[in-house]
């Protein structure tokens, strides 16, 4: 299911079986595989990769898969990766290249490999001292 208002860029693979609600964007070469949960106005960069199995050779894999949700608002940095179960919070914000192994609560960044705590995003200032819009 997409939402109306959505955008999706080219190169983008989109699974069966995914719920994408309204107002999502979704960069150029993005991977969202099934079962996935994108909830209202969250946003995903160019090449994220979203994963849903944790044991991708097991003959169980289908009966195993774990599925990520990303909450309203999120915003996913260029070539970021999410791992199998997690879920971002609202309004949180994971940076560039981030691999993402455990949830993010809302409105928490995070950077890094593995991903970890870098502040809050309500917190954050642009060059002039203006709030970030956070949650939009």
């Amino acid at each position: 299911m997409i939402g109306d208002d959505c955008s999706v860029g080219s190169g983008t693979v989109i699974e069966f079986s995914v719920t994408i609600h309204d107002g999502v964007r979704l960069h150029s070469q993005c991977f969202i595989p099934e079962h996935s949960i994108l909830e209202s106005k969250c946003w995903l960069g160019p090449r994220v990769v979203v994963t849903n199995a944790r044991f991708p050779a097991s003959p169980r894999t289908k009966a195993s898969l774990e599925p990520v949700v990303i909450r309203r608002g999120a915003k996913v940095g260029a070539n970021a990766t999410l791992l199998p179960g997690v879920v971002l919070g609202e309004g949180c914000l994971v940076g560039a290249g981030a691999v993402v192994t455990r949830d993010v609560p809302d409105d928490t960044i995070v950077i890094g490999n593995p991903a970890r705590v870098a502040g809050r995003v309500s917190e954050l200032r642009d060059q002039n001292g203006l709030v970030y819009g956070g949650l939009a």
